[in-house]
């Protein structure tokens, strides 16, 4: 398939009064046109600066380095800040965390919505308020034309999470970055975003990365996962790698703590114990070796390399050496892992 997106050796430190945070640690990861990829892990562990890094969206004091950041055969990292004005918001679309603190509470929605079409598509006001109430109507906002007339305080909190949704897609952007899009919502809205962002995907093609740090989110959406910890990506591979055969003590704390529908008995949920690493102070070795109930030596005092598990699949874990001891394995949750 044709490569839309490529992140080669991403590094993103921020410089505070205590020293320099290291929060993403040499991140290489790749997206194609109309693929869905997740991007999981624990608050902290590096999902969401990854993205506000190439979108080039940090504060005064956080500093990017990479090889490259390569989108549609631009580099990102390379591009002037008109040239990433450019992109954002047209040819990449992204849904903040938190809609509530994302919209702008003095404005009314049909403004907020119209303003990219009038700045990337030089489109005049009427044109532009047409669009938008269309956008309105396909993410499933009744009275689309009363509703564009409203502040966002008027709006419940789905309905603000599909506002964000239209206002990122409103150019017919390549790429979707989601960031955490169904955290604060309740279960039944969460799964009426999920299929909504599904069908979008399906009927405009576009290519989505999905963050969040619950598993369960990314299982029907996306065909690939990344597994982040410590502001690194530490397992990779299609989502059916990542929930029947990871590879990765982290990954299987991360599956261990969701609810299984499919079990007959009652099964208590486990959580992973520990805080994640601190990253003024990086780990020289695993970062998840403190918190992980395999760790061996080697793991406090060297990083693993990413292992080739299988095609395509990898995981930074040492128990994947050859001459590492072997585990028996348990079926968790339809989950193959360590006992």
């Amino acid at each position: 398939m044709d490569r839309l997106l490529e992140i080669n050796n991403l590094h993103t430190s921020f410089h505070t009064y205590l020293g320099e945070v290291k929060a993403v640690r040499g991140v290489s990861l790749h997206l194609d046109k109309g693929e869905a990829l997740g991007i999981v892990g624990e608050s902290g562990s590096g999902k969401s600066i990854t993205m506000m890094s190439i979108m080039r969206l940090l504060p005064e004091n956080g500093e990017m380095k990479a090889d490259n950041v390569k989108f549609s055969d631009k580099d990102l990292t390379k591009l002037s800040d008109k040239e990433m004005e450019n992109i954002r918001g047209n040819e990449i679309g992204m849904i903040f965390q938190d809609p509530m603190t994302s919209l702008n509470p003095v404005f009314k929605i049909g403004y907020q919505l119209s303003e990219s079409l009038i700045k990337h598509r030089h489109m005049g006001k009427q044109e532009a308020r047409s669009k938008a109430i269309e956008m309105l109507k396909l993410v499933g906002i009744p009275s689309a034309e009363k509703r564009i007339n409203q502040y966002p305080h008027e709006f419940s909190g789905g309905m603000r999470q599909r506002a964000m949704i239209a206002m990122a897609l409103i150019c017919n952007p390549k790429l979707l970055i989601a960031d955490e899009p169904t955290t604060a919502l309740d279960v039944t809205i969460q799964a009426q975003i999920l299929e909504l962002m599904k069908d979008l995907k399906n009927k405009l093609g576009m290519s989505i990365i999905l963050i969040t740090h619950d598993l369960g989110v990314v299982a029907d959406l996306c065909s690939r996962i990344n597994v982040m910890y410590g502001g690194m990506i530490i397992e990779r591979g299609s989502t059916r790698d990542i929930f029947y055969n990871s590879k990765h003590p982290y990954t299987w704390g991360l599956l261990k703590s969701i609810p299984n529908p499919n079990k007959d008995t009652k099964q208590r949920l486990k959580p992973i114990e520990g805080t994640p690493p601190d990253l003024l102070k990086p780990p020289v070795g695993c970062p998840f070796a403190p918190r992980c109930e395999y760790a061996m030596k080697i793991c406090l005092n060297r990083m693993p390399e990413a292992f080739e598990v299988d095609k395509y699949h990898f995981a930074s874990c040492w128990l994947n050496h050859k001459d590492a001891p072997k585990l028996e394995t348990i079926n968790v949750g339809g989950v193959k892992n360590g006992k």
